[in-house]
């Protein structure tokens, strides 16, 4: 009876567990409106340059998906109110092939690359040195392919 009543925890964890998982991330119809709507909530003015929302498949499953660059914004005159010494945040969102998006990363950085390495597109983030454990001024590049739903760090330098 004990035994059988493991087996059923077992099954009832793998049953909830993606199911909670999966609730905890939030499903957004479209990005650009959202998080448009959200500037125009925060600032009396907010401006909003061409290049604030870019459309690609940044996962490699062939359907379009969305980085924003909160560089591109203006909000009441300043430019890229949250940027600083570390960079301007940067979201990620993939589309979900039954529609809609989820945001799987935000990103303190100075801007990327996406470049073809060993037949993938891949990420050449551009971030604070500190982040490639260095203390010069060079920038940081850490190279990283969006797999599923998360950020795989291939190397950094």
């Amino acid at each position: 009876m004990k035994k059988l009543l493991i087996v059923f925890v077992q099954a009832m964890a793998l049953i909830l567990v993606p199911a909670l998982s999966l609730a905890q991330q939030e499903l957004v119809s479209d990005p650009e409106i959202y998080e448009k709507d959200h500037f125009r909530a925060e600032c009396k003015i907010a401006q909003f340059e061409p290049d604030f929302i870019k459309r690609f498949d940044i996962n490699n499953d062939g359907i379009v998906d969305l980085v924003s660059d909160h560089s591109k914004l203006v909000c009441d005159g300043n430019r890229g109110p949250a940027c600083n010494n570390d960079g301007c945040p940067y979201n990620f969102y993939i589309q979900a092939k039954e529609g809609g998006y989820i945001m799987i990363a935000t990103a303190q950085i100075y801007g990327y690359d996406f470049v073809k390495y060993f037949g993938n597109m891949v990420f050449v983030l551009k971030m604070h040195p500190r982040y490639c454990d260095r203390t010069d001024a060079v920038p940081c590049e850490m190279r990283v392919r969006v797999r599923g739903g998360r950020f795989v760090t291939i190397s950094k330098q």
